[in-house]
């Protein structure tokens, strides 16, 4: 089994849930290295698991997406620079506690995951995604799920259906065709989640969609006589949503499963880290107890 941990959750989870009062010698904030620093040491005492990945995202502005959408991802304030200063050292920690970790300046954590899960499973490998990432769930086949650790929920490959109305498979029409606010993704106006799930159990996807427009108007739903019309004045829209919302999975790094295997901790490494951010005793005892059974 690969765990493929997308980072950027985490660390934005506990800098929005740790206090940020938390300050190291010089100043600086370090409310997110010490929440991201726990969670994956939780995990790892918890899970023990062989095979690890651990994807950040560093590709803010310079993301193929925006080379398709000047837009995508437009309305999402910048990262305060306390933040951002804090995802180096929870790099510096991801590979001190012997985990593999990877980052890119022109695919997103998500594509990285994207590319490890396919791969791993080319080589037999099942993976489990660490993450509350709804368009993650394209990636899941038979055998595979998506973790969300701290909420302690699991997502397996045939629950995608019951909770969102279409398969893991058909998740990337569906976002297509709904749009998504928060990486401000357009879709189709007026095509609501209820709306996209009727339409692609009724068509299949998205491109049977469009060829057989004409018998939009017999689907049950809202407004269907007029939907048709409005699918195809906004075809485009729809068509650059699923060129944003489908996760590469050629990214070009390093990913065969040997290089995937978790390594015992560097403690003096980890000791230097923990003293550089003046944590206490706590994630230090955690990172012996790893240590002794790795």
């Amino acid at each position: 089994m690969l765990y493929a941990i997308d980072a950027s959750y985490y660390v934005f989870r506990a800098w929005f849930s740790m206090p940020d009062d938390m300050r190291d010698h010089e100043g600086n904030a370090v409310n997110a290295l010490y929440g991201f620093t726990r969670f994956l040491g939780d995990f790892i005492e918890h899970t023990r698991p062989e095979y690890v990945a651990v994807a950040f995202d560093t590709a803010l502005e310079s993301c193929f997406r925006n080379e398709i959408y000047p837009a995508y991802k437009a309305n999402r304030d910048p990262a305060p620079q306390e933040l951002k200063q804090q995802f180096d050292r929870c790099r510096e920690v991801t590979r001190a506690l012997g985990c593999r970790e990877f980052a890119s300046a022109r695919f997103e954590a998500d594509d990285i995951i994207g590319t490890l899960v396919t791969r791993a499973r080319a080589n037999g490998m099942r993976s489990t995604i660490l993450s509350k990432d709804k368009d993650l769930l394209q990636l899941l086949d038979a055998g595979d799920s998506m973790w969300d650790f701290t909420g302690g929920k699991r997502t397996h490959y045939k629950d995608v259906a019951g909770r969102f109305g279409v398969t893991a498979e058909q998740m990337v029409d569906y976002l297509a065709l709904a749009g998504d606010s928060v990486d401000n993704i357009p879709g189709v106006p007026g095509v609501g989640p209820k709306t996209a799930a009727a339409l692609l159990d009724h068509f299949g996807d998205l491109d049977s969609l469009f060829d057989r427009l004409d018998e939009v108007a017999a689907v049950n739903v809202r407004g269907a006589a007029k939907l048709g019309a409005r699918l195809d004045a906004h075809r485009e829209h729809a068509i650059i949503s699923r060129r944003l919302t489908r996760i590469a999975r050629d990214v070009p790094i390093d990913s065969e499963p040997e290089q995937l295997k978790r390594t015992t901790p560097d403690m003096e490494e980890l000791h230097n880290l923990f003293d550089a951010a003046d944590f206490g005793s706590i994630l230090r005892r955690q990172a012996d107890r790893i240590a002794a059974h790795t």
